[in-house]
């Protein structure tokens, strides 16, 4: 008769280590990786090449008249912020900016919200959008001069028309694109009408809601610039487009330079500054993007 036989047994011991301490838990990245990973130094390397590309084709041309150098142009801007005239021109158009687009942001989020509360609203904002969107808002100036005369309401009519339709667009694309679950949840606490958009809606629909802003606020400074080609010419004052204009006609094409240059600053600023800060304090830091 077989006997069961145990299995052996090892004996158990522990063995005491050494606390991990030669080594860092983080490996030092070199320094040009810690470089190379600041955003604002790469797109500074852009712009300064950039600026030497534009600064070597102005000296093969050698032509001040038709493209001044990179240096010009920076002489005549810090002598236009220097005497106070380029300042109070950004100053009037930013004035004007503001204005119509805010303007723009509020009849667009009410069109929105009506769109997203009844079907008549949505069959409104798909056919008005049809019909306007596509017409470009500088072709409205001559009307809006008729209708509101040489003043900054003709100025404030056509940067509406620029914000209102991509802003409306984008805003109803982000809300349809709601989770039905968040949906539900404000159904289910009751919510309607505008504390139903204002608390579900636009903070699940956040990130469209941006890219919106961001392209009203592109549409709405270049309609600006333009438009203030022929208001500014019209009326004898007028903003950074005025400032372009008038000096085109006396020649100084270092001045227009340094105007085209400053729109591009304030562009970068707004992009870079504002928006890049709203963007990090909501949707970054609610990790709604990457």
């Amino acid at each position: 008769m077989n006997q069961l036989v145990s299995p052996p047994i090892r004996p158990e011991y522990d063995r005491v280590l050494a606390p991990f301490v030669e080594a860092p838990v983080e490996r030092a990245l070199p320094l040009s990786v810690r470089l190379w990973q600041q955003g604002w130094l790469r797109k500074g390397l852009i712009i300064a090449a950039l600026a030497l590309l534009w600064e070597a084709l102005a000296r093969w041309q050698d032509n001040e008249l038709l493209l001044p150098t990179f240096l010009a142009t920076l002489s005549a801007l810090v002598d236009g912020l220097a005497s106070g005239e380029l300042l109070e021109r950004v100053q009037i158009s930013l004035t004007v900016l503001a204005q119509g687009y805010l303007a723009g942001i509020v009849l667009a989020f009410l069109l929105t919200t009506l769109a997203v509360s009844t079907q008549l609203g949505r069959d409104l904002l798909s056919t008005l959008t049809a019909m306007f969107n596509p017409l470009p808002a500088i072709a409205l100036l001559p009307l809006a001069l008729l209708w509101f005369g040489l003043g900054s309401g003709s100025l404030i009519f056509v940067l509406i028309h620029s914000v209102l339709w991509p802003m409306a667009l984008n805003t109803f694309a982000g809300f349809q694109g709601v989770p039905e679950t968040l949906r539900m949840a404000g159904r289910n606490y009751g919510l309607k009408g505008p504390a139903y958009v204002l608390q579900i809606l636009i903070p699940a629909a956040l990130p469209a809601i941006l890219s919106g802003l961001k392209i009203g606020w592109a549409f709405a400074w270049r309609t600006l610039i333009a438009a203030e080609l022929v208001f500014g010419a019209a009326s004898g004052r007028g903003g950074l487009g005025w400032y372009i204009f008038q000096n085109r006609n006396e020649l100084y094409t270092d001045r227009v330079f340094a105007g085209l240059v400053m729109v591009i600053v304030i562009g970068l600023i707004v992009e870079n500054v504002v928006f890049a800060t709203l963007e990090r304090l909501t949707i970054r830091r609610w990790g709604m993007a990457r």
